[in-house]
């Protein structure tokens, strides 16, 4: 019992957590795989405000044409913090391609993001909120992942955890290249 409420009180519980779902993501179980969709699907708000680590102001839109993975997460959420690792390495295979990753920090502190990143070493794009999510991008959970077409399609939503650094996942981003 005073474990649970030293890590609580320390803030260990998330990095903890997060640890111990990074576990569970090692096991493949869950490993994300998308599909091109057969029904008609909502098209990206190219106006999400975004701001930088360092504090520039930009938008969604000058990433049009491009195949995005939209990543909602938070520093205190433990499956948020479990699947970054495997972003950063999805990023690193990926960054040479038409495909970029789009990790929205919605800490309310965007500091806690910038120290957190830093921390970490991660090197992929990291944002924070400079104004309202758009509707079609609200969520209830978090992480919540999106992956838009270069035509602005949103081909696929998952809400949870997943590890998205498989070939199943890269083969399926590369081909919405072509899309």
């Amino acid at each position: 019992m005073l474990i649970p409420l030293a890590l609580y009180l320390t803030g260990w519980h998330t990095e903890v957590l997060g640890r111990a779902q990074q576990a569970l993501l090692a096991t493949g179980l869950f490993h994300r795989s998308a599909a091109l969709p057969t029904k008609p699907v909502p098209k990206a708000d190219y106006g999400l405000p975004l701001r930088t680590l360092d504090g520039q102001v930009v938008s969604l839109a000058q990433l049009r044409g491009k195949v995005i993975l939209l990543n909602l997460w938070a520093t205190w959420c433990p499956p948020c913090v479990a699947e970054m690792p495997g972003l950063q390495r999805l990023h690193e295979k990926t960054k040479s391609d038409n495909i970029v990753l789009v990790l929205l920090s919605l800490d309310e502190n965007p500091e806690k993001a910038r120290r957190f990143v830093a921390r970490r070493g991660f090197t992929m794009p990291v944002y924070t909120l400079a104004g309202p999510v758009p509707a079609v991008f609200d969520t209830e959970s978090i992480p919540t992942t999106f992956l838009i077409a270069p035509n602005g399609d949103i081909v696929d939503r998952h809400e949870g955890m997943g590890d998205y650094n498989n070939e199943q996942m890269v083969g399926f981003l590369r081909q919405l290249q072509g899309r």
